[in-house]
């Protein structure tokens, strides 16, 4: 095989999606972070329920894909504390504000239930999905966020 046909990024390091000098969304991609790698794959499983493919990172590696790619959703598993996954929040921020859109949709999972507002989390957070995660609580908010539902 030529080593310009093949091609060596994987669903773990997509390629950016670059058009006119500015990132564009993949609306097809979710990004699913947490430190629990057990999590992260029953999450990952129910992205997949709704036809869309999930990208699973650490809070640390989920830095540097966002660095060069928008996902049209994140997810974060907040952790005992919904604390887990601030250190993201500041370059979510940033990708919006370059996009000019709510994008990407963002799903904070969350030991407490409510609003983003009632829970005083960030303005970044789209959704907040209680746990434990089941099917039929979180798949509907991923459907509505990424305009599937």
């Amino acid at each position: 095989m030529c080593p310009a046909d093949r091609d060596d990024h994987s669903e773990k390091h997509p390629r950016p999606a670059i058009r006119a000098g500015a990132m564009a969304a993949d609306l097809s991609k979710v990004l699913v972070v947490g430190k629990s790698s057990i999590n992260r794959v029953v999450v990952s499983k129910i992205v997949e329920k709704s036809g869309l493919k999930p990208i699973s990172e650490s809070p640390e590696a989920a830095e540097k894909t966002l660095a060069g790619y928008l996902p049209g959703a994140v997810i974060l598993d907040g952790g005992p504390d919904n604390k887990d996954c601030d250190r993201l929040m500041s370059a979510i921020d940033a990708l919006r504000r370059v996009s000019g859109k709510p994008l990407p949709a963002v799903i904070l999972l969350s030991t407490r239930n409510g609003t983003p507002e009632s829970l005083g989390l960030s303005s970044v957070i789209d959704a907040v999905v209680a746990k434990p995660i089941m099917p039929e609580s979180l798949q509907p908010v991923v459907d509505r966020l990424t305009g599937r539902g």
